[in-house]
């Protein structure tokens, strides 16, 4: 979506009613880019959320609180030394312009009424929000960009685009429009006037029914009064409402009042955002997780392979034991002091044939014979300590990639917190990921109420599955009853899938092979076909001792494949 001049106009246009004469309560900075205001006035509280993230830079009210963190930023602590109590005064922007600038009044150190300023500058990755006193002196900034530095001039950049607003005419218009050789409107209105944006453009061109290339003098006039009116029904907040529409990429236009449809653009903006957000966060959030996980999936097959190299070195050990036994049987024929490099002896364990035995001339018969039993009991003690390791680290990866799966399953950043709790205890992570992104306490329990499981209805039976491994232990464990069905992928990765029969009631094949069917679909094998899913009761199903979360054995079971 753009944040063009028409957003930032008509976010302007609706704070002048509702926030000026508005006091200052509290200020907090959620993350570095951001600073919210607590404002209250007459008699209702809002949060003004100020923006400089590159990618969501913006003004608007909020109803969605961020979590404050323990240690506050400098500039947090700066505006609330300055701004704490002051009151809003003014809030405006120059012609489209993407630079908002927020007047307060307050009181200094020696109690004299005095006026600060506070500029957000809305342009992507040089967004800026700057505290500056009544002369434009910059007090600080939220980004220290070389032009904005502590004690200089705070200074707006410098417009060289055509102000739309001041076009006094139709003519004086064209004019402007035909002095870009550029065909395209879309191109054009950008690149000539302040505050217009690709996506606004396209869209007037659409409902006004004008091609963007093949037009002419009257369809350029239908464009103009489109926008003057436009214009000027936000600056008399006669039209703060937005039609939603899907098209190829996401943006707004502003409708006109009669649109019973829309929304304020306060409210549209701050759950576009929001979401957009939440969408962002999780996907950080998902994939720092999963470099955790990949790192140690890594290390594990690096361990793997040197296991397997140990096993591999063992494949002798048979050799050196035939070489001993064979050795101390021919002692009697040979001086213990024989300086040999190998001797030949029959083989009695395969029939007799001759066999030739490596010998280390500088030691005695004796001591070979001992060197090879050291050697075959050597491998012998290695091949059981290794395999009992290899054994531990194909759990192991089993295991990741059982989390792997889960984070795959995540929708929300509730799925990837329980994920991290997971891991953080069972895998001893220690570093700690931002804690921005996870939910709060009161979030938590109220997600945890609802179990967050997928949940279904099959010929009147509930139908739960689980996420992640903290959900499938939960599931499986505490919420579903003896008498409830369990069903999972058999071999395969998979959610545990629980069948509620709390009534007692005699499950017919259909609803059991349709449950199958979403065990199937949620486990690794959801592109497999002729898949065996195993079900049986809930009271056959068995937590083994110290297992890892989400493993379970289970008794008296059946197999239906799903096709």
């Amino acid at each position: 979506m753009a944040f063009d001049g028409f957003v930032t106009k008509s976010i302007i246009s609706e704070l002048k009613n509702l926030v000026i004469n508005a006091k200052v309560n509290k200020v907090w900075q959620p993350n570095k880019n951001e600073i919210i205001l607590s404002l209250y006035n007459n008699g209702s509280n809002y949060l003004l959320l100020l923006s400089s993230n590159p990618e969501n830079c913006r003004i608007n009210l909020t109803v969605h609180q961020k979590p404050n963190p323990q240690n506050a930023l400098n500039f947090c602590m700066l505006l609330r030394k300055y701004l704490i109590g002051a009151k809003i005064i003014d809030i405006s922007n120059m012609d489209l312009e993407r630079t908002v600038q927020i007047k307060f009044e307050c009181y200094n150190e020696m109690n004299d009424l005095v006026i600060r300023k506070l500029y957000l500058q809305i342009m992507s990755r040089q967004s800026n929000i700057v505290l500056t006193n009544h002369n434009d002196i910059i007090i600080d900034s939220i980004k220290h960009f070389d032009s904005f530095l502590p004690a200089h001039n705070f200074k707006f950049t410098p417009i060289l685009k055509t102000s739309f607003i001041n076009i006094s005419n139709f003519s004086n218009f064209l004019e402007i429009f035909y002095s870009d050789e550029n065909n395209s409107i879309i191109s054009k209105f950008p690149s000539l006037f302040i505050g217009f944006s690709a996506p606004i453009v396209s869209k007037a061109i659409e409902l006004l029914n004008i091609d963007n290339y093949n037009y002419n003098e009257n369809d350029l006039e239908k464009l103009y009064n489109y926008f003057k009116k436009l214009i000027n029904s936000i600056i008399s907040n006669n039209s703060s409402e937005f039609s939603i529409d899907k098209y190829n990429k996401d943006y707004t236009i502003f409708s006109q009042k009669d649109n019973i449809d829309g929304k304020k653009i306060n409210t549209f903006i701050d759950e576009y955002y929001y979401k957009k957000e939440e969408e962002s966060n999780f996907t950080n959030y998902r994939n720092n997780l999963l470099k955790l996980i990949l790192a140690n999936l890594k290390k594990l097959y690096k361990k793997l392979e040197n296991i397997n190299k140990k096993i591999d070195s063992c494949n002798n050990m048979e050799i050196y034991k035939l070489y001993g036994e064979l050795l101390t049987a021919n002692l009697y024929k040979v001086k213990n002091d024989s300086k040999l490099k190998e001797l030949t002896v029959e083989n009695y364990y395969d029939n007799n044939s001759k066999i030739t035995i490596p010998l280390d001339n500088t030691i005695s018969i004796h001591k070979n014979v001992e060197k090879y039993f050291k050697k075959y009991n050597k491998l012998k003690n290695t091949l059981e300590i290794v395999s009992i390791q290899k054994k531990d680290a194909v759990k192991e990866i089993d295991y990741i990639e059982s989390i792997v799966f889960s984070l795959e399953n995540a929708t929300n950043l509730y799925d990837l917190s329980e994920i991290y709790e997971e891991i953080s205890e069972t895998l001893n992570i220690k570093k700690k990921l931002s804690q921005q992104q996870v939910p709060n306490k009161n979030q938590k329990l109220a997600m945890n109420a609802e179990h967050n499981f997928r949940v279904f209805e099959i010929n009147g039976f509930k139908v739960y599955v689980g996420k992640n491994n903290i959900q499938n232990d939960y599931l499986t464990l505490k919420f579903a009853s003896k008498k409830d069905y369990w069903f999972h992928t058999q071999t395969v990765h998979g959610s545990h899938v629980i069948l509620k029969n709390n009534e007692n009631k005699t499950v017919d094949p259909e609803t059991l092979y349709e449950c199958a069917k979403i065990a199937c679909k949620y486990s690794k094998a959801s592109n497999s076909s002729n898949t065996p899913v195993d079900y049986c009761l809930v009271k056959y199903i068995k937590k083994p001792s110290g297992a890892k979360p989400g493993k379970v054995i289970y008794t008296n079971y059946k197999t239906i494949y799903v096709k």
